[in-house]
């Protein structure tokens, strides 16, 4: 089964290379349509699947994640029609220099080929991967989670019937019906037919997938994700940003989980934060210099500095300085976003310079880190690590390059 899956997608990638912008473009379109109009039926195969995981007692955050509503169904088409509205990277020549032998060489973008993804209860995740791989020229398949299954088996068949009317392959996207985590770990070794895997999903499902792929992978990892509340900070820009950072939605990976605030501020800020917090049943777990502040705060435990809880908890740590603030959020931080606020230049260019994140802010909220709000359209995940894309990726991350070289006869001696 997967073989064939396989088999396929390749020889989809290698239609989907020779295809057009306006091609992509068009069919693109289509799929955002179809799935405004077939709304009802996704609706009601993601009704099963909100059953099935509240039965099986599912948080509140993961449950929100799990929905589908035709809001939502029409976020996700505006996601695909921003995403045709982008520039086609693929075909770009990125340069071009001549040689003193007369040869000329360049660089040129062009399609990964097959791209695999991993994830776990975000249906949301179908559709986004489908857009940015698509638009992209790559073929894509999708193993989703056990949770979503019946929401993406639903969303793909209209995506398939939409390709399929717009007179494109409609292979250029699969997914693996079969939720068992076996046949998942054999979806990471299929090295023949796919070149990039992407996971989305908790600490557990990285490892898994870093620890059994033999495909190229890119991590796209958890999110502790800070706030420094500076010696400097504008209480009245800190307390909105902490709210809107920590509360606007639970279960996302750039959802602040830490606080980190400067001691000179503590007995100010630590106060009303807490209150803020609290009077949004979000319960605060600080070291000791923070409860003895706030009697609303709860001891934190090692463990709670590095916690990305996806719940309405966060840790909250006292610092005597920006160096021990930037060594702390540097040891418990996952990579993703950090931020601080403050008035002072030279604090703020240093929290940028010195914090090893994926995305560092100054004055403004952690859930910017998306490749909505940063202008890409739908993401394909946000990668915390080094090589090849790190940050919210889009459609440049899911190209590759390579060298053209014109001639006129050389020969090497």
């Amino acid at each position: 089964m997967l073989n064939e899956l396989g088999s396929k997608a390749k020889a989809a990638s290698r239609v989907m290379a020779r295809l057009s912008q306006n091609d992509k473009n068009n069919a693109l379109l289509a799929v955002a349509d179809a799935l405004v109009a077939n709304a009802a039926p996704i609706i009601e195969a993601n009704s099963i699947d909100m059953d099935n995981a509240k039965k099986n007692g599912m948080s509140e955050a993961l449950l929100d994640r799990l929905l589908l509503t035709k809001p939502r169904l029409e976020d996700m088409a505006v996601g695909i029609r921003q995403v045709v509205s982008l520039d086609d990277p693929v075909g770009e020549v990125i340069s071009m220099k001549q040689r003193p032998n007369g040869l000329m060489i360049g660089q040129k973008r062009v399609p990964m080929g097959v791209i695999g993804i991993i994830y776990e209860s975000r249906p949301n995740v179908t559709v986004d991967a489908f857009a940015l791989c698509f638009k992209t020229g790559n073929a894509v398949i999708l193993r989703g989670g056990s949770d979503c299954i019946h929401s993406n088996i639903a969303m793909v068949k209209v995506i398939k019937d939409a390709l399929e009317k717009a007179g494109v392959t409609p292979d250029a996207v699969s997914l693996i019906e079969n939720t068992d985590r076996e046949v998942a770990k054999q979806f990471m070794k299929l090295n023949q037919y796919i070149d990039l895997l992407i996971p989305r999903g908790g600490a557990g499902l990285i490892k898994t997938v870093v620890e059994n792929a033999t495909i190229p992978v890119i991590e796209t990892g958890t999110g502790n994700c800070h706030i420094f509340v500076d010696k400097s900070a504008d209480l009245d820009k800190a307390l909105p940003i902490i709210k809107n950072a920590k509360l606007q939605r639970l279960g996302v990976c750039n959802a602040c989980e830490s606080l980190v605030i400067h001691k000179d501020i503590a007995d100010k800020a630590i106060p009303v934060i807490a209150e803020m917090l609290s009077e949004n049943d979000c319960e605060i777990r600080g070291d000791e210099t923070a409860q003895a502040i706030s009697g609303i705060i709860k001891a934190a435990t090692e463990e709670d500095f590095g916690t990305e809880y996806l719940a309405k908890i966060i840790s909250a740590k006292v610092v005597n300085s920006l160096d021990e603030a930037i060594e702390h959020i540097n040891k418990y931080s996952t990579g993703h976003s950090e931020a601080i606020i403050t008035e002072d230049y030279e604090s703020s260019q240093r929290f940028l310079n010195e914090v090893d994140s994926a995305c560092v802010y100054v004055n403004a909220s952690t859930r910017f880190t998306d490749g909505f709000m940063f202008g890409f359209g739908a993401e394909i995940g946000i990668s915390t690590q080094k090589l090849h894309a790190r940050g919210p990726m889009g459609l440049l991350a899911l190209t590759s390059t390579k060298y053209i070289v014109y001639g006129n006869g050389q020969i090497r001696k």
